[in-house]
């Protein structure tokens, strides 16, 4: 598949998650096959107003290509602004976030607020696609809730306005993240539009993802919440496709992974905040084991990169079947 003249090599790509898909996060499953990532969303008016904080999230020095740089906000003018801004961090192409439920986003009109107002949302769009020379891709949800379900028209304009792509995300606004998942609905947008569409929403291992390939008719896939620990699934799914044999990674490669994506999160970061910020990923890394609760509180308490090996050493020892 390709988004505008970018080539993409894989089956699925990583979600752009808050506060999970960080820069070491995106490398770390790039190199584990994902087609592309896409950083965390990026608030246009801190962009626009030279925030720092805004600077890190967009920047993607060092990550494996393709990679996108996600926008949220409400004025087209703003938005536009913040693209050409970034632009300077070298993305392979904008995407407009049409789909966050958080009320700090949502509460200001943007992210899926966006969904209640169809007409900003594609001048967004057109904005956007005339100040920057990269794809614009969106990303959206099926709707605000059960009784507004837009995806198809507002997918429709977004590809009028120039949108290279469209992600959906099955679910509602109202619904957060909890199931079920409405494919018919991203099935029903790949019908109306002629640009790619990536399905999105409990895609968890290769089986499903072919699942809701073949449900949706989508064009791609993206993997949120299931990468979380779990940069290997980006392998499972392309190996299922390909028809080929896949073994999870034993627990000390897995480790090996976890362990180097922490150093790099170390490096892109203040440290001492990287380190706090390591509990949840280190966390994410523990489940399924054995000892799994008591590794988890474990996780609760890291205060220094020896506290992670001291976990890694217990979770050894506690799955020793796994090495």
């Amino acid at each position: 598949m390709r988004i505008g003249n970018i080539e993409l090599d894989g089956y699925a790509a990583l979600a752009p998650m808050a506060g999970v898909a960080d820069r070491a996060m995106r490398e770390i499953c790039a190199e584990m096959g994902a087609a592309f990532t896409v950083g965390e969303l990026t608030s246009a008016k801190g962009v626009s107003l030279g925030d720092k904080k805004s600077a890190a999230l967009l920047t993607t020095k060092g990550t494996v290509k393709p990679c996108a740089s996600q926008l949220f906000g409400s004025e087209p003018k703003v938005m536009a602004e913040a693209a050409r801004a970034a632009l300077s961090y070298s993305p392979d192409f904008i995407d407009i976030n049409m789909g966050c439920p958080a009320p700090k986003v949502a509460g200001n009109g943007g992210g899926s607020a966006l969904m209640l107002d169809v007409d900003n949302a594609a001048r967004i769009v057109e904005a956007v696609v005339k100040a920057v020379d990269v794809p614009v891709t969106v990303k959206m949800r099926v709707g605000w809730d059960r009784e507004s379900i837009n995806a198809p028209l507002l997918a429709m304009l977004c590809e009028k306005a120039g949108a290279a792509a469209i992600t959906v995300h099955g679910r509602t606004r109202q619904q957060m993240y909890a199931p079920p998942v409405d494919y018919n609905t991203i099935a029903e947008v790949k019908s109306r539009l002629k640009i790619p569409v990536i399905a999105n929403g409990d895609i968890v291992d290769g089986k499903s993802a072919k699942e809701i390939k073949q449900i949706t008719n989508c064009d791609f896939l993206m993997v949120g919440r299931a990468a979380m620990g779990n940069p290997f699934v980006f392998e499972e799914i392309n190996a299922y496709f390909e028809g080929k044999e896949y073994s999870y990674p034993t627990l000390n490669k897995r480790f090996e992974v976890m362990k180097r994506q922490i150093k790099l999160m170390c490096n892109y970061k203040d440290p001492h905040n990287a380190i706090l910020e390591s509990r949840k990923h280190t966390a994410w890394y523990m489940k399924g084991l054995k000892s799994a609760a008591e590794l988890r509180r474990m996780c609760g308490e890291i205060s220094c990169f020896e506290d992670i090996e001291r976990i890694c050493e217990k979770a050894l020892e506690d799955n020793k079947e796994l090495w």
